[in-house]
């Protein structure tokens, strides 16, 4: 094709009908590409989600055992690894033992 019989006008003009046309197949490819995707996962038992995702493939991040429970709050505990909570700063703070929290 040689642009260059054409004015700026009708480049500009052939610049917009591109980008319009362009952004057109790109919703079509977009649309394609998910009933693609939810065939897939049908056909394997699996969620869009985990496809995208890879949820179900990667195994889950352990946290650790707890060492460490609240005394009055059995839902809060701690491995004893990374950052303390609150509650432990806390408890600390009082001049406790952190060996009076512990689970054995």
């Amino acid at each position: 094709m040689d642009l260059t019989t054409y004015s700026s006008q009708q480049l500009n003009q052939l610049k917009k009908d591109i980008d319009k046309e362009l952004r057109k197949r790109r919703r079509q490819d977009v649309k394609e590409a998910q009933k693609e995707l939810k065939q897939v996962a049908e056909k394997y038992g699996l969620a869009v989600a985990d496809l995208v995702t890879g949820t179900s493939a990667k195994p889950t991040k352990s946290t650790g055992t707890v060492r460490f429970r609240h005394p009055e709050d059995p839902s809060k505990g701690w491995s004893g690894r990374g950052r303390k909570p609150g509650w432990i700063k806390d408890w600390e703070a009082k001049g406790r033992s952190l060996d009076d929290l512990r689970v054995d």
